[in-house]
């Protein structure tokens, strides 16, 4: 991360990142993903397995060791948790060199996976305006004499365009830094002052702090918006997926048995499964 990012994330509390994966890895994640989602909505009409805290109903699927919300519909997005467990092929995003330099540079303390989904966004759907202001230590953003330290920042990995209309990633810029909670009323992020929609190409990558006022802007077009998101902060914070709020990773012994040390120092309980990936 060099010093014109580092200002930039600062000022703005996001920056895009370009061409952060190769054409070859975003080819294998997106054929990764729609074969994921189909997966997925085979399950839709069973009952919820799990209620998170907010309400969101999900369904595991224990033998691929992933959680999902949601259905194929206009207006709805699924949402696949712990997508690293259903596919090696997602192994390409742990320890991905080009990410952990960004996550190193901004997090002091030794960093963990907290948050890992896929997120389908069918036309229609919008994400609500959420976070900004003082929303807490779990989120908090600190600039200190040792530089930017955060506890929570999300990776967005693009694979495929998303242009105006297209249910763009937004923002409200540098309410990382607000001292107050925004006073407009509701979560619409197609009508809030200030929010502004970030255009992105395949391969594409979007690095913001969780304190930063977010969403997703309406989805007016016929696309189908996929996206990839993982989630960082301090070791000693738990899982932050809403399926698993607040308890263990939840990652599989045959998924930790594949992964590489470095690989495996990324998730919280690493001693515990690896100890539960010997048996």
């Amino acid at each position: 991360m060099n010093d014109f990012e580092k200002y930039e994330f600062d000022r703005l509390g996001y920056i895009v990142i370009p061409d952060f994966l190769t054409d070859d890895q975003v080819k294998a994640l997106s054929a990764a993903i729609d074969e994921l989602e189909e997966d997925a909505l085979a399950q839709c009409g069973r009952q919820p397995d799990k209620i998170s805290a907010i309400g969101l109903e999900y369904r595991q699927d224990a033998e691929r060791g992933y959680f999902a919300s949601g259905a194929r519909e206009e207006g709805n997005t699924l949402i696949i948790e712990d997508f690293f467990n259903a596919d090696p092929v997602f192994d390409i995003l742990i320890d991905h060199p080009p990410t952990m330099a960004y996550i190193r540079a901004i997090i002091k303390e030794r960093p963990t996976v907290n948050n890992s989904e896929i997120r389908i966004r069918y036309p229609g759907n919008q994400t609500g305006s959420h976070m900004g202001g003082p929303v807490g230590r779990k989120h908090r953003y600190y600039y200190s004499g040792q530089g930017i330290d955060c506890m929570m920042v999300r990776m967005v990995y693009f694979v495929h365009d998303v242009g105006p209309g297209q249910g763009e990633f937004c923002v409200v810029p540098a309410t990382h830094k607000s001292n107050m909670l925004s006073p407009y009323e509701g979560t619409n992020p197609d009508t809030e002052p200030g929010m502004i929609g970030l255009p992105v190409k395949a391969g594409d990558a979007i690095f913001f702090t969780e304190n930063l006022r977010h969403g997703g802007l309406t989805n007016r077009s016929r696309q189908t918006r996929k996206t990839l998101h993982v989630g960082y902060g301090p070791y000693w914070m738990k899982s932050q997926n809403h399926s698993t709020m607040d308890e263990e990773p939840n990652v599989l012994p045959s998924t930790f048995a594949r992964w590489n040390d470095a690989q495996r120092l990324l998730f919280r309980a690493h001693r515990t499964l690896l100890d539960n990936a010997k048996k």
